[in-house]
């Protein structure tokens, strides 16, 4: 009741991907398109610059599939602030379709499972599933803003300052192998977490269920 499967097996083209500082300081960094030394991306606020990265993502996915603008019939994308501004603003700069959702942490494979649903059914050829995230905007949304300074507890998360994108294509329409064959939605459970710094004990419970 809960997986999908698509008997077209939809194909993931390419992707476009960006991240932060912090992020490419690790092992990620080697993997991504765009690498930022600067979080700020140029712009004057943490927003902009999410905004920003999230259509370069969307933009890069797009390049790496040799397509142009033209070529792709929808955009699926969200990300973690108010009425999912990133995405939203990020949309006018293109000339296709959107559809935002908000899904958290699970926007990304949302957006992928949608996309894949529509792809699958026939509805649109090529699509654009991209989410992306700022750590000092969600700061700002969910906790305190960095310029009140306040002290962060050991267990606070941190959010990662990158976007990415996908292209979600009919087989009939690239020479991709990477399929996506099934979609499973999951299921809200709460464990009885009550401190809101501790998002970490939260999510600890369902890590172990999908490691092997």
């Amino acid at each position: 009741m809960q997986t999908i499967f698509f008997k077209n097996q939809p194909r993931i083209v390419s992707s476009g991907t960006i991240a932060g500082p912090k992020e490419c300081a690790g092992v990620v960094g080697k993997f991504v398109d765009k690498g930022l030394t600067d979080d700020m991306f140029g712009e004057s606020t943490y927003e902009k610059a999410e905004c920003k990265m999230l259509a370069f993502a969307i933009t890069q996915a797009i390049k790496n599939a040799e397509l142009t603008e033209k070529e792709i019939d929808l955009l699926i994308s969200g990300d973690l602030l108010n009425q999912i501004i990133s995405a939203s603003f990020a949309a006018r700069d293109f000339d296709f379709p959107f559809l935002g959702v908000y899904g958290a942490c699970s926007t990304m494979a949302e957006s992928m499972a949608i996309a894949a649903a529509f792809v699958n059914a026939g509805y649109h050829k090529r699509i654009v599933a991209a989410t992306g995230s700022h750590f000092s905007s969600a700061e700002r949304q969910y906790r305190y803003p960095l310029e009140l300074g306040c002290t962060r507890p050991p267990q606070s998360q941190w959010t990662v300052t990158g976007a990415g994108g996908v292209v979600i294509a009919d087989k009939s329409e690239c020479d991709s192998t990477v399929a996506i064959t099934a979609a499973t939605i999951g299921k809200v459970v709460d464990f009885g977490i009550t401190d809101v710094n501790n998002m970490g004990a939260a999510m600890a419970p369902f890590m172990g269920i999908i490691e092997p």
